[in-house]
């Protein structure tokens, strides 16, 4: 029982960290596009051609620069899985 509360917590530690990197992409993403009368955005194309080019290419084979963007990421999930105690 306690084993399932302890793995329940780290769950939802996990899952709240989750959702404030996507928050924070999302922000991101409504900075950089462009608001539309009708509440739509538009994501500029460049930031399109750059994404998808992204999203296609390993995790080693992306510039350095882009490495540590997701490094900065991976740092707040190691901050929750240390907060738990699962981290010496």
């Amino acid at each position: 029982q306690t084993i399932m509360s302890e793995n329940n917590q780290l769950l939802e530690r996990l899952a709240a960290t989750q959702h404030e990197i996507w928050a924070h992409w999302m922000e991101y993403l409504f900075s950089v596009s462009r608001a539309n009368p009708d509440g739509s955005v538009t994501i500029p194309a460049e930031k399109v051609a750059r994404w998808r080019t992204q999203m296609h290419t390993t995790y080693a084979a992306l510039a350095e620069s882009e490495k540590e963007s997701d490094r900065e990421q991976a740092v707040k999930v190691l901050s929750a899985l240390d907060d738990s105690g699962r981290i010496d």
